[in-house]
């Protein structure tokens, strides 16, 4: 590890080197390669999480660029993870970048979260989410949520104290899982993926008071905020 590479964050009394040594150490999960993947997994590179893995089966598109900033239009057809991946290990050649590029599933979800720390959100529709959360529930990993819609998002840290995505969105047997319309500002998944990543960096570290159980909104047509006791 590089001193001078993470001088600043190790200069802050939350991190300081033994909180880098920890980051270091630590495992990381990132569910989608998206809007919300792509700040999630740059700061995290960043910062020096020794291991991230980055699931998505999707490609590059047109319509991604304006929120998807890890691509470019060069990347358009291509796999997201495997461009993303080439992109994170020339930002920090220290950290180890894990592709998967296939879906999350009911047949590979153990077998992927289990080798991780702690998973996080940048997935975009609720049936990925009652699945990531569950897994986890049931493998004892926290869960950082995200979700965005427009000019608003929310984050939360689920699977950790009593409150997971079900906690959020109880779901009715036999009801239709709901689809978010597909709209959104490209700032949105930019300021809610890196209060995720702000939240796996507390979680690893150990400094001030992770979202645990607890809602984090935003509205940027306000900039008003709320957390929400779960």
């Amino acid at each position: 590890m590089d001193p001078n590479r993470y001088e600043r964050q190790v200069n802050l009394p939350e991190i300081g080197l033994e909180g880098q040594k920890k980051l270091s150490r630590a495992k990381v999960l990132i569910v989608g390669a998206g809007g919300l993947g792509s700040p999630i997994s740059t700061y995290l590179t960043g910062a020096g999480v020794g291991t991230i893995g980055l699931m998505d089966d999707d490609v590059v598109s047109l319509n991604n660029l304006h929120r998807q900033v890890l691509y470019s239009e060069a990347l358009i057809g291509q796999p997201k993870v495997l461009r993303a991946a080439e992109r994170l290990r020339a930002l920090n050649s220290e950290v180890e970048i894990r592709p998967y590029q296939e879906k999350l599933t009911e047949s590979n979800a153990t077998g992927i979260v289990r080798e991780y720390d702690i998973v996080v959100d940048a997935t975009d529709n609720s049936a990925a989410r009652y699945l990531l959360s569950d897994t986890c529930q049931a493998l004892g990993k926290p869960y950082v949520y995200g979700a965005i819609c427009g000019l608003e998002g929310q984050v939360a840290v689920l699977c950790k104290g009593h409150a997971t995505y079900r906690t959020l969105y109880p779901q009715v047997e036999g009801a239709p899982v709901p689809v978010p319309p597909k709209m959104v500002s490209g700032v949105t998944p930019a300021i809610t993926g890196s209060v995720e990543a702000a939240q796996v960096i507390q979680l690893i570290c150990g400094y001030g008071e992770p979202l645990v159980d607890k809602l984090w909104t935003i509205d940027l047509r306000t900039m008003q905020t709320a957390i929400i006791d779960l």
